[in-house]
């Protein structure tokens, strides 16, 4: 990792560490200095990398404040476009579940990444939240709100990545994203084992824990592994289920 990098990630545990709330005012660069061992310039470096990533403000003559989390934002209209076509792809041909899966793979190691380098207070609180109205779903045995939460679970990572760009592209893909949710947990839970569901919740916490702990290491793997799980899982059941139907297809003696 570049010392630039480093230093970034030193400042952002320090104000982790610090319990600086959104809204307030870091120390003096040269404070923030002294704590962190590093030069002045080193500091004002990584300030700069983090406003422009939209983490932190540089008010002129005021100080550096530490961003309030952005709303989240509707997708663009070009995004809502470009997406729209998928849904109906999704209802003609359910492999195309696939391509959503590689698609979330691509985007959703890098939202974990940097949610576990970035994520406030409140990301923190609102992703728990969500994977708590999901158990509670589960429990319930109520599969379409379950299948929401469970992608709102999801989005909640993406905005605590805090990069513009991939929140836009996660949210307009989250029609397209819920329908092969709901899918997916159709296929595991009914045709699947019963341990299926304990499975998924468990790959679920330990990807909000590795975020609530700070660990973009092993957030990044704990997504990877579970989309491939799901990935494999559904995989054998359209195998099994193609060869129960080709059997059925057999002249009968």
């Amino acid at each position: 990792m570049r010392v630039a990098d480093q230093v970034v990630e030193k400042l952002l545990a320090l104000v982790q560490a610090s319990g600086v709330q959104p809204g307030q005012r870091l120390p003096a660069e040269r404070q923030l200095a002294a704590e962190l061992g590093v030069s002045r310039t080193s500091v004002r470096e990584a300030i700069q990398k983090l406003t422009s990533q939209g983490v932190l403000a540089a008010r002129r003559g005021d100080g550096t404040y530490l961003q309030e989390p952005a709303p989240a934002a509707e997708p663009a209209d070009w995004l809502k476009d470009a997406m729209r076509p998928l849904a109906g792809l999704m209802e003609s041909d359910s492999h195309y579940r696939y391509d959503v899966l590689e698609t979330r793979h691509a985007l959703e190691t890098s939202t974990a990444w940097l949610a576990a380098q970035r994520a406030t207070e409140r990301d923190k609180d609102h992703i728990q939240r969500c994977f708590d109205v999901m158990i509670q779903h589960q429990q319930s045995g109520h599969a379409e709100l379950a299948a929401r939460a469970d992608a709102q679970f999801h989005l909640a990572i993406a905005e605590a990545s805090h990069n513009l760009v991939l929140v836009q592209v996660m949210h307009s893909l989250f029609t397209v994203v819920l329908s092969t949710v709901e899918r997916n947990r159709h296929d595991m839970f009914r045709l699947s084992a019963p341990q299926t569901l304990q499975e998924l919740t468990v790959q679920h916490q330990s990807l909000m824990q590795a975020i609530l702990d700070g660990d973009p290491q092993r957030a990044r793997e704990c997504i990877g592994e579970h989309l491939e799980h799901v990935r494999t899982t559904i995989q054998r059941l359209d195998e099994d289920r193609a060869r129960r139907e080709r059997s059925m297809r057999l002249p009968l003696k």
